[in-house]
């Protein structure tokens, strides 16, 4: 099973819910795809294993053979390539490799080099396989290194994603073969506005779902009328309370220090590998 816990805004408590479920089970693999801010590792205390380099494709250009037709440029929808009748300049940071450049070039003139976008890293701790990328500072794109992390998956083990948040390419990339998704979100008029977005895009990419709330107490009942009015599950609660708070700035996860929450984690499990047969 693949879980990918998510959020339309920052700062609702995402990495927290999957650190806690991810201690509170057997057999785990969390992989954190929020790549530009990971953070999963600051509460597992993993030992470092082993590191591996992203790159992608972007193009070279032969001077010898170009032409400075345009071709290239006139196709690129990402103004990666900039033509003028004396040279060509290449952007690779904005290049999204899909080769279509060197398809279109009639003098055949494009070639390709590697372009560095960041690392993953492996780590492990007891029972849990902890992945996570890091996109290199001053790098703008996270999906390739999102893609690359996926691809460590072992579906033998229950995968927890830690999906970035919002709900723009990134988010997507995450979900995106995913068993259920956790959405987690805080009864507040913001974390309402952009639960809504991300919703309507888990039900645009037919991912199933349900909510948890976090810091429960606060604000108002418009989450809580929302999921009742949509028909959506809500998984859990978990209080506005001072020492979650303080545990979580310790880097420690709050299910192993407060008792009763192992257990929560536990049968949410259970609750989520029902509503996924659904």
């Amino acid at each position: 099973m693949i879980i990918c816990v998510a959020s339309g805004k920052g700062g609702t408590g995402k990495t927290s819910v999957a650190v806690n479920l991810a201690v509170s089970l057997d057999n785990v693999q969390l992989i954190d795809c929020d790549v530009e801010e990971p953070n999963a590792h600051l509460f597992l205390r993993s030992e470092l294993d082993k590191i591996e380099s992203v790159s992608v494709d972007v193009p070279v250009v032969n001077r010898e053979l170009c032409t400075n037709c345009g071709s290239c440029s006139r196709f690129c929808q990402f103004n990666a390539i900039f033509t003028t009748a004396e040279k060509i300049l290449i952007f690779p940071e904005l290049c999204h490799s899909c080769g279509g450049c060197a398809t279109v070039c009639p003098a055949k003139a494009i070639s390709w080099e590697k372009f560095g976008l960041g690392i993953i890293k492996f780590s492990s701790m007891e029972d849990i396989d902890l992945i996570y990328g890091e996109l290199e500072i001053g790098k703008p794109m996270a999906v390739p290194i999102i893609k690359a992390a996926k691809k460590n998956i072992i579906k033998d083990k229950c995968v927890i994603l830690d999906s970035p948040p919002g709900t723009s390419c990134p988010f997507v990339e995450t979900v995106s073969g995913s068993t259920f998704c956790i959405l987690v979100t805080e009864p507040t008029p913001f974390g309402l506005h952009d639960l809504k977005i991300a919703v309507q895009v888990l039900r645009t990419i037919d991912v199933p779902f349900g909510v948890i709330i976090n810091r429960a107490g606060i604000g108002n009942t418009d989450v809580y009328d929302y999921c009742s009015k949509e028909k959506i599950t809500i998984l859990m609660e978990i209080p506005y309370q001072r020492r979650i708070a303080e545990l979580y700035s310790q880097g420690i996860p709050f299910s192993l220090e407060l008792p009763g929450w192992t257990e929560k984690f536990q049968e949410l499990y259970d609750k989520i590998k029902v509503l996924s047969k659904k």
